[in-house]
Formats: C-alpha cells, structure tokens, sequence
C-alpha cells in the first residue's frame, strides 16, 4: 500500500537490508495497479475455485496510503472475487496511526489489524523509533487501546513481535499478553550467512532457542494462554501436521508481494539476501498468478525436501525445521542451498520441545505431496457416468473436509478460545473432531461467515469445539452462545436453556452442563434436550437435521423439531425409498450411502408442491418436503445428492473456463442459465432419467395411467438431458477434463434413447421442449431488451 514508513526500525529488513529497490518505487501504490492487482486475483480464485483468498495490505506502512486509498482497494478486492470464494482481508501496521476513523474504515470491509510490537517499552525502543529517536511505545500502546473497545476488538488480528535476544525473553511475553492478543507470532531478525544474526557474547551458541524457550516455558507455565504460530508450528510438524508459518515445516509456499508499482515479488523477506533477491520481473499489467507460480524462484520455494541442501535432507529434524526461512539459508556463491543460519538454533528448540511434550520421534512419515489430483481418471470417469463408487465418494468427502478445515483456520483469531480447543482435539482425538468438521453445516456456516453475511457469527467456531470434545469425551469449559434460547451442538443436538447472550458450557466424560442442566449420554430426549435423530437402514445412516441453526440454506424455508408422529413418517418413508433405490437405482446407492449424511426436512412448498434443494457450500446433506410417495423420495434423494456430488467435484477439478459469462438454453427451463447452472441441472437429470426409465421398464408396456405417466416422463427428461449434453460439449468453453465428462454424461443417457415410449409420449415430449424453448426465447429477448 505504501512504500515508506514513519518509523526508523534498525532491523527493518525493507530499508536497512540487501535490497534498495524501495527507492525507485512510488510512495503509495497506484490506483491502476489496485484495480488490477483484484482482477488478477479474482481471476486465480475463478480459475482454481479456491474457497477463500488472504489478502494482507503491508507496507512500509500501509496507513501512510490514507483512508482513502485503502478504501479503494477493499472496494476493488471486494468486486473482483467470484461468488462462493471468501476475501480474509488483513492490514499489518506499526500502529502509530491507527486511529478510530481508520478502524471505522476497517470494521465496514471486515478488515482484521496485526500491529508490530516488540514488548515493553525497554524492548520496543530498543529498535521501533522514530527517525530523530523518540520512542514509538505510547502511540502503539493507545493504539492497541483503541482496536481493544468493544466495538473494534472482533478486529484484532494479533501481535508480531521480533526477537532480540538482549531483551527479557519473559518481561516480553508478559507485556504482549497485557495487551489481550487474540494470537502472538515471534519473529527471528532477519539475517544470512553473509550478514549473521547478533550473538552478543555471554549467552551461549543459541541464544535464539534459549529466548523462545523462556517464552515457550512461561507459555506453557501459563496454561497457553494465546495461541503463539511458531510454537504451535513446533508442535503440529513434530506430529507430522502442516505448518503455520513459512519459517517451519515442508508445506510449499504459497504467497507472492505486489509492490506500489504494481511488480510481482517473491517472498519480501528476500530482501535480506542481496539487493533485488525477490524480483520476478513480472509484474500485474503483462502476467497471471499462475505465471508468477511457474517462476523459477516461487517453484524453488515450494520444492520441499527435494529443495534442501543435502545437510538439511539428512537432518532428523527436517520435517519439522524445513530448513528454515528460504532467505536466511542464503550464502553468496552457494545461494540458498545451505541450512538456515540459525540452524542450531532450531535444532535445539525443536528437539527440546519435543522432547518436553513427549511427542512421537521427529522423523514423522512424511506427509502427502499437495498437488496430487483429488479423483483418478477413473473416478472421475465413474462420476461423470452418473454414479461414484463408495470410495470416490469418500475422496470427494474428504477433500471437503480439507477445505472446512481450510475455511475455519481463515476465522480462527476472532475465537481464539475455540481455536486452542480444536487445535488440541486435532492432536488427540482427530476421529472426533472430523465428525464434527465434516457435518454439512459446519462449512456452510464458515462460508456464510468468511463473506460477513449477517447472522453468521464466530459462536459456531466454539459450538463446534464443543461438540467435537463431548465426542471424543475430554472434559473442557467454553463460553457459548445461546441462540433462540438453546445451546446448540452441531452433530448432537440443542438444549433449550431459555434466554439468550453466552452461556458457559462444560464437559466432561459422561455429560455436559449448561445453565444448570446436566446432560449425560443416557440422558433421553424431552422438551428441553433435543438430539439429532438417525435413520439406521441397512448399509446408510441418515440423520434427520431439525435442530441445527445454520440449516436454513436450502432456497425453501426448514421444517420446525419434527414430532413423534412426523418422524415415524419420515423414517418409513427413508426405509422404503432406500429399498427402492437399492432395487432400481443401484449404481447410485454406494455413493449415496457413503456421501449423504444428513436429510434436512423442509416445509412444503406452494400449494403442497414436492419441494427439495442442495446448498453449495454444505457437502452431505439435501433439503426435502416428505412427498406423499416413497418412489418421488427417491427420486428426490437421487436427484439433489447429484448436486452434491458435483459441487464438490467441482471444487476440485477445473470442467469449464470460469470466464465463460454467456448464458444457455436449458430445456427444462424458460429462463437462461450460466455454464455451470447448465452442467449442474444437466449432471442432476442423469438420474431423474434413470429413475423414469426403470419405472418404464417395471410397467413393462402395461397400460394405465401410471404407466403412461412414466412414458412422458421418460421421454420428457431423455430428450432434455441430451440435448444440454451436446450444448455443453458445444460451448467451447469445457476443459479437456470437462470434455471427457461430458461424454461419460452422454453415454450414460444414450441407452435410454433407445428405450420405447410410443408416439403419445414422444409427442408429449416435444411439446414440453418446444414450449419451454419459446419461452426461453421470450425471455432471453426481454433481458436484451
């Protein structure tokens, strides 16, 4: 935002290291480059459908930029993101201008604050002054006052404090925690073997690991109180778990800085290396993201093990060091393929806190490469036919799970409590866990909440925890909401408590408590404790979702608590429709059973109608009215779990070019349709034509009305559904990918082409299709009007 700065930090690694390419860059950055550093980033998220994008506005300091500027940039970012995808937008400043109108500014674009600290006053002026020397101290501290009023305080990111081993380690972290933090991250000085970090003498080979183990001693001592990114990166490494920082562990990175001007550049603590380290020569008017990521420089840095110097690969710590920060391995001649320079350093921390939290040896399997593809060619062939084995499903429902857990990091500071919790369950009790994290409306809520929509608070985050540690029985204490009166669980069920506001909610191995009232497991239902009710059938176990408050995404409005009368009816009408789509649609049942966790009942529709509906963002679930027939449940179920499936395919496969803004023809409806509408409805009709198709070949030409009905039907959907298949394959605008399952589409409807139906439902057919495309004419005329 700015390339300048109102303090004179010696250890600035912008101004006081290697690289003086800050001089020839404008002050603030350009209107021009705003507005196209958000196209560019739109467009990587569009292509690669990413769930969420961080977004930090740095400096220098980025306040120097004005209210205006970054009022601008937020608006541009805000415009340029695709539907579904999440902008976590952060700003890190020194603090010295923070003030409440820029807070204002920040808390209508959601944008979260990290201030630059570095302790006590002693501490901090050792470094952060001003430029004729005065201390920075009390403009940070009034700072930090501000962003901690009630009004402001949900947009405290955290404190980043860096280390100088001169100054008490313990003095340090006491004054942080004075300060509230929701999150502390220490950073080391920057430095290389060329230009080696202080070691002053008298204390020791590795004052650095010394330091931040006095810190990580009166942390712990301290019932770790915040949660501080590098010792909880010490400690997900030694457990074989990715990293929170790219100063740890394996995991690729996966940033890129934009200067003022608008270049592309690598990691910006390059700049301590040598002077233009960090350039790529790109910059955002001439190259793509996906350009940048095939620079030679960002692709070393995300190499992992293989990217290290030989010293490092043979290191028994290495999966949990990573070697360090890529800028301090940097030696002239040998360039960065050396140990960090503060290699012994992280030796001995890393060594000395496992062996404190007595975790399995450093020499953890190593984890799974990331850019392995989600599905196989051939589950991907299984899908597009229609159907999806119970393994494919799973992948499909694990790489879900990937992304909840993605999504929910991305809020993790504005509950820092709940986080603490999840983190811990995480390590010991992952089962759990993931059976809270994967119910469906555990990332519909994370996705409603990352776009601030309202109702969409950070309380979940400690439902959530809740639920999984009374899972997983670890007795624990958290605040949580009370929403319409009742505490609820995601997963198990609500308690009505009456009232609303927090409440404080403890569990242990054999219950919980809330407001009074004590809950065990065999405690039974009644009108107070209301538990999620399963439907056992044989080989699927269904939950029936009345309870959950984050349910109502489903297009039609939530059925209230069903009663006793009701969910009798439910659970007959579930065993019979199961039963039928195990006789008559079995390639879709292994799917189904594997994927389809949760059936949220819905009001009926107008006048009665037969309603139902799949949500995007909550893989796992469908929304249905009880039709009065079990063969529509089935069809139903079918029909919606095909959405499911390819929402989720789609959030891991690129099918179609995301730029594609024309609008289709999609036979069964009047109105135009984006792309993916079009695939969408195209992937669902596969099994509303095997459904029709199976009923024609029960009635077996029998005469009636029933039989006949089948017979229109079958023709109405056949002829539907083929003719998008070719509009799809039509469009020019499907991948290779998108291509190939496009003709597993096509051949899994062309059997049924051939199916007779007699000339009164073909007629019928024809009718419908050119009803409906007269209407689609009227109404793609009347929008180009």
């Amino acid at each position: 935002m700015h390339s300048r700065c109102d303090l004179a930090c010696d250890h600035c690694y912008v101004y006081e290291h290697a690289d003086t390419s800050w001089r020839g860059r404008p002050r603030a950055v350009l209107e021009n480059v705003l507005a196209r550093t958000a196209e560019r980033i739109g467009d990587h998220a569009r292509t690669h459908h990413l769930p969420a994008v961080h977004v930090v506005l740095h400096g220098g300091e980025p306040l120097l930029a004005g209210r205006a500027l970054i009022r601008r940039a937020a608006e541009e970012l805000h415009r340029a993101l695709p539907p579904g995808c999440a902008l976590d937008l952060r700003i890190h400043t020194n603090g010295v201008l923070l003030s409440t109108a820029f807070l204002d500014l920040f808390a209508e674009y959601g944008i979260r604050v990290g201030i630059s600290l570095d302790g006590d006053r002693a501490a901090n002026d050792r470094h952060r002054r001003f430029a004729d020397g005065r201390s920075s101290h009390g403009k940070v501290l009034a700072a930090l006052d501000l962003l901690r009023r009630p009004e402001y305080r949900h947009l405290y990111a955290g404190l980043l404090c860096t280390i100088d081993v001169e100054n008490d380690p313990v003095a340090v972290l006491d004054a942080l925690l004075d300060l509230e933090p929701p999150r502390i991250d220490f950073l080391l000085p920057h430095a290389t073997w060329d230009a080696p970090p202080a070691r002053p003498a008298g204390l020791g080979d590795r004052p650095y690991a010394d330091w931040l183990l006095a810190v990580y001693d009166r942390w712990t001592a301290l019932g770790t109180p915040v949660p501080v990114r590098t010792f909880d990166s010490v400690h997900r490494t030694l457990r074989g778990r990715s990293s929170l920082t790219e100063s740890l562990g394996l995991d690729p990175a996966d940033l890129v800085v934009i200067e003022t001007d608008g270049s592309f550049e690598q990691a910006d603590s390059l700049k301590t290396a040598y002077d233009g380290a960090p350039a790529t020569g790109f910059d955002v008017f001439e190259h793509s993201l996906d350009q940048v990521a095939a620079h030679p420089g960002m692709r070393e840095r995300q190499s992992g093990l293989a990217g290290l110097s030989d010293q490092c690969r043979s290191c028994p710590v290495v999966r949990s060091c990573g070697g360090g920060l890529y800028a301090h391995r940097y030696r002239t001649g040998s360039g960065f393929a050396n140990p960090s320079v503060f290699c012994g350093d992280l030796m001995h921390l890393i060594t000395t806190v496992r062996d404190r939290i007595d975790a399995a040896p450093a020499t953890v399997p190593p984890q799974p490469p990331p850019a392995e593809p989600v599905l196989t060619g051939e589950q991907l062939d299984q899908l597009a036919s229609g159907y999806g084995d119970a393994a494919t499903v799973r992948d499909l429902a694990g790489h879900q799970l990937g992304l909840t857990r993605r999504m929910l990091a991305a809020l993790a500071d504005g509950r820092p409590d709940a986080w603490q919790l999840l983190t811990a369950l995480d390590a010991a009790a992952p089962r759990a866990l993931d059976a809270v994290l994967g119910h469906p409306y555990a990332r519909a809520w994370a996705a409603r909440c990352l776009r601030g929509e309202p109702g969409a608070d950070l309380g979940t985050l400690a439902e959530l925890a809740a639920a999984a540690a009374l899972r997983a029985r670890i007795p624990f204490e958290l605040p949580v909401p009370v929403r319409d009166g009742a505490v609820h669980l995601p997963t198990l069920g609500r308690l009505l408590v009456g009232g609303v506001g927090e409440t404080r909610l403890g569990g242990t191995a054999d219950g919980f408590t809330a407001r009074g009232r004590r809950i065990g497991w065999d405690t039974p239902p009644d009108e107070a404790w209301q538990p999620v009710r399963r439907v056992a059938l044989p080989g699927w176990t269904v939950a029936l979702e009345d309870t959950d408050p984050q349910r109502a995404g489903h297009q039609w409005p939530v059925a209230d608590r069903l009663g006793e009368e009701a969910l009798q009816g439910w659970t007959g009408a579930l065993r019979e429709a199961w039963e039928l789509i195990g006789r008559d649609l079995p390639g879709y049942a292994p799917g189904l059973a594997a994927g389809l966790s949760t059936v949220t009942p819905l009001r009926p529709g107008p006048d009665g109608r037969d309603v139902s509906a799949a949500a995007r963002q909550a893989f796992g679930a469908v929304g249905i009215a009880r039709p009065a027939t079990a063969p529509v449940l089935a069809l139903l179920l079918v029909h919606e779990f095909q959405h499911v499936k390819l929402g989720a395919v789609l959030d891991a496969h690129d099918l179609y070019d995301r730029a594609d803004e024309r609008l289709y023809h999609a036979p069964w409806r009047p109105d135009p349709r984006p792309l993916e509408g079009l695939l969408q409805g195209t992937y669902a009709h596969l099994a509303v034509t095997e459904f029709w198709g199976t009923r024609v070949r029960a009635y077996d030409g029998l005469p009636g009305a029933a039989a006949e009905h089948a017979r229109q039907q079958l023709a109405v959907w056949r002829a539907h559904t083929a003719a998008a298949v070719e509009t799809l394959a039509g469009s020019g605008s499907l991948t290779a990918l998108g291509l190939r399952f496009a003709d597993g589409m096509r051949g899994s409807v062309a059997p049924w082409l051939d199916v007779p139906v007699g000339p009164a439902a073909e007629a019928h057919a024809r009718a419908e299709a050119a009803d409906n495309l007269s209407r689609y004419r009227e109404s793609a005329a009347a929008a180009a009007r």
